[in-house]
């Protein structure tokens, strides 16, 4: 065979091997997170300078039932709480949590005590090489961003609540409205996010991460869900938690497809 046809055979089968172990990474956005027993989905990766995190919602922790949603009031498990992730060989640690942070600052804004519901899970370092960046079915995020009133969003819930039917996993939907001075989106989206998905990521039509699903609406429309604001979580994090400064989102290793039918065929 001719070098050059020898060489891009060589390159061929790399990249579909590289490709293969992506798609197969057992730690990526989407995997269910348990903190003592509360069932939660991971939304995406971040790491800084040593670590590797996962994203999770920050009422995952929470000691206070499903109506303690103040995270100015309401009680959490302490930061080093382990964190079973899905995927993972040794249990993840509970690193930073958005209520604690705000209850330890004496928070009195309004709108980041109700809205600010972002954690960080700090992965063990041994399974450090078995995560990947992208959002199951969409692929993505590129970077952090935001989404206007009726722009399209995309997301990937996977409560144990749906059986396995990971068909029902990936979301389309729209953004009906802001609230709370920007710190959380009203999202009406098919199939609903339902217990289970909370902490769920969201992307924009661009494929950037906005946000992290929180809570289930009832209001302006029956079945839709508060998605909190990714970008004004993660700098109230940064000034806040020095500590958490230099974390950054890590984009997805594979280009954002923002298909719900090709999501759902895994296309």
């Amino acid at each position: 065979m001719h070098r050059t046809a020898i060489t891009i055979l060589i390159a061929t089968v790399a990249l579909a091997c590289g490709a293969s172990s992506a798609a197969a990474a057992p730690i990526h956005p989407g995997v269910q997170t348990f903190t003592a027993g509360g069932q939660c989905t991971a939304n995406f990766i971040f790491r800084d300078g040593s670590n590797t995190y996962i994203g999770q919602a920050a009422h995952c922790s929470g000691t206070g039932g499903s109506t303690a949603t103040d995270g100015c009031q309401s009680g959490s498990l302490p930061l080093g709480t382990p964190v079973r992730v899905t995927g993972a060989t040794r249990p993840g640690t509970l690193a930073y949590n958005s209520w604690l942070t705000m209850q330890d600052k004496g928070e009195t804004n309004a709108d980041a005590c109700q809205y600010n519901d972002f954690a960080l899970v700090r992965l063990d370092p041994a399974d450090v090489p078995d995560v990947d960046s992208s959002v199951p079915g969409f692929g993505g995020p590129t970077s952090v961003g935001g989404a206007g009133r009726l722009e399209a969003v995309y997301s990937y819930g996977n409560s144990s609540l749906r059986a396995g039917i990971t068909a029902l996993s990936p979301k389309q939907g729209v953004v009906l409205t802001s609230v709370g001075d920007g710190w959380s989106r009203t999202v009406l989206t098919v199939t609903p996010g339902i217990p289970g998905d909370s902490g769920s990521g969201f992307l924009n039509a661009s494929g950037q991460a906005i946000g992290v699903l929180s809570t289930l609406s009832l209001a302006p429309v029956p079945a839709t869900n508060g998605v909190g604001d990714l970008g004004l979580a993660l700098s109230y994090m940064r000034a806040n938690a020095p500590s958490f400064s230099d974390v950054q989102l890590v984009p997805g290793t594979t280009p954002f497809k923002g298909n719900l039918l090709g999501a759902i065929l895994g296309l």
